[in-house]
């Protein structure tokens, strides 16, 4: 599954993802007004695969109306990263639309099992973006211990080829949730000098910092970052501190492709799996490589039986 990456997760994406086999997830956190729905029809003119939604529950303002685009858009699931109104997933399952829940903790996923939701994704601290302090190895099979009777789960944080797909399916995981490997794509969305960073980094190159959003966010580490280290006490809560950044200039997220940064303080989230990057690759080919790649893992495990 395509993580739902606000500012990265469009419709080229989306489409890419879905016709090479897997689930492309659209990013709505970060979209305008009407700009869900304008996405979602640009992506039918790409493809018929079925795709899904990531929407900011945080946002009530916009939550409603990305509801009414889902559901007219023809969405087949929804993920949310801040928990789903029971009122919420009951219109969706009305209109059956899977719903799917964000979670960085045992508990989580267990309340989102209870509130409804057909699916979680365990999220380890890995991840880019807004993440938690549980890593993917340990994270994903308390989960699955935790709620597989009931839902599938879905493994997420860090994963970036068919190595991390095998490890999760050994898991106990029945899919994995890929996001900062799909943004080194031609398709991707991405202001200048993201996809760049990404080709650059290594394994340790990102940090978790409240200083973009004033959540804890996996990012690229920086000077902005850097300096919101030193001066901790300066960081609002959210959502001050995600209009600071933005009124600071050093958060575009959303922004056309190509948009002119200071590369030096803007806000590229991004999971440890950086350092695995290399090169700016198609999404449909690392669909393939990764789906491959387990395949002969888990052949091969089979064969030193």
């Amino acid at each position: 599954m395509l993580a739902g990456m606000g500012g990265v997760s469009y419709h080229e994406l989306v489409a890419a993802v879905s016709e090479a086999g897997g689930i492309g997830t659209f990013g709505a956190s970060t979209m305008r007004e009407g700009e869900l729905a304008r996405e979602i029809s640009d992506l039918k003119k790409l493809t018929s695969k079925p795709f899904g939604v990531d929407l900011l529950t945080a946002l009530p303002q916009h939550f409603e109306q990305g509801i009414r685009d889902v559901i007219d858009g023809g969405a087949r699931i929804f993920v949310a990263g801040l928990g789903v109104p029971r009122d919420a997933i009951d219109l969706l399952h009305s209109h059956n639309i899977l719903v799917g829940s964000m979670c960085g903790k045992v508990r989580h996923a267990v309340a989102a099992v209870a509130s409804g939701c057909d699916f979680v994704v365990a999220q380890g601290t890995e991840a880019g973006g807004h993440t938690g302090l549980v890593a993917t190895m340990a994270l994903v099979p308390q989960v699955v211990d935790a709620v597989s009777a009931q839902v599938p789960v879905v493994a997420a944080g860090g994963l970036f080829d068919g190595r991390g797909l095998a490890a999760s399916l050994a898991l106990g995981a029945d899919a994995i949730w890929v996001g900062t490997r799909f943004i080194a794509t031609p398709e991707a969305r991405a202001v200048n000098g993201y996809k760049e960073a990404l080709v650059a980094s290594r394994e340790d190159d990102t940090v978790i910092s409240r200083s973009y959003t004033g959540k804890p966010c996996r990012v690229v580490r920086n000077e902005w970052t850097n300096h919101y280290e030193q001066h901790p006490q300066e960081i609002q809560t959210f959502p001050l501190q995600a209009i600071a950044s933005t009124q600071a200039n050093v958060n575009h997220l959303g922004h056309p492709s190509g948009t002119q940064v200071d590369t030096s303080r803007e806000f590229y989230p991004a999971g440890q799996g950086t350092g695995s990057i290399n090169e700016v690759t198609p999404a449909g080919k690392i669909v393939a490589q990764i789906v491959e790649q387990a395949e002969q893992i888990l052949k091969s495990l089979g064969n030193k039986r």
